[in-house]
């Protein structure tokens, strides 16, 4: 989609279709049918094998909630946060991947993933295309970050008087969780092809594995 052809008070919903069924659809086909000892396969032989099928989609599954609750969380919900149950302590899902001791399970890991992108549909469907690209937060403008402003057309933009920083839109920043979501279903599949298994999808040429600097070895 090219988003720039889009009117400012289009619904912010129309960029980002993706976060309503696809990103679901797409991770459930790829573990469908995996055995414990296929979700846990990891290996020092290539750094995108050090983490499991399992915690690639532990990873995204968390990222959702990670960004609009406690980055976005003052600005998306000056009156308070919904309830998100189970997920109203942060603990669950502020590291790196779900908490695995609640959440371990490849059912119940998919099932915090569709909660996550239920969250974005739902602030997504209060927003507009000029909301989306007028509200800003900060972030470290780490080595990591400025690889990763190389995928993003708008919405990324360094600090003009401190370097360490960069404002991100929440435009960039749903852009952001669907350039995760392709990059790590990307290793998800690569860890099945180290096991001898067949992808199920196929994932759009886009985002943070599609950068030229990016490590796209294969097993």
């Amino acid at each position: 989609m090219d988003e720039t052809r889009l009117a400012d008070e289009a619904p912010a919903a129309a960029l980002f279709p993706q976060f309503e069924s696809r990103v679901y659809d797409m991770f459930a086909a790829e573990v469908a049918g995996l055995t414990e000892a296929q979700l846990d396969f990891e290996s020092d032989r290539w750094e995108w094998s050090r983490w499991s099928i399992r915690r690639n989609v532990s990873h995204v599954a968390s990222g959702d909630f990670r960004w609009l609750v406690l980055r976005w969380g003052d600005v998306l919900f000056p009156e308070g946060l919904p309830s998100l149950g189970d997920l109203d302590d942060p603990e669950a899902y502020s590291g790196r991947v779900l908490r695995e001791d609640r959440y371990w399970a490849m059912d119940d890991v998919l099932g915090v993933l569709r909660r996550g992108l239920d969250l974005c549909v739902s602030v997504l469907a209060r927003e507009t295309v000029a909301s989306l690209r007028s509200k800003e937060i900060t972030t470290d403008n780490t080595p990591q970050w400025r690889l990763f402003t190389q995928a993003h057309p708008t919405g990324m933009r360094p600090d003009t008087e401190d370097d360490s920083v960069c404002h991100m839109t929440l435009e960039a920043t749903f852009r952001h969780r669907w350039f995760e979501h392709t990059t790590h279903l990307y290793n998800v599949q690569r860890l099945k092809r180290a096991q001898g298994l067949t992808p199920a999808v196929e994932i759009p040429m886009e985002g943070y594995w599609a950068l030229p600097a990016w490590d796209r070895s294969e097993p």
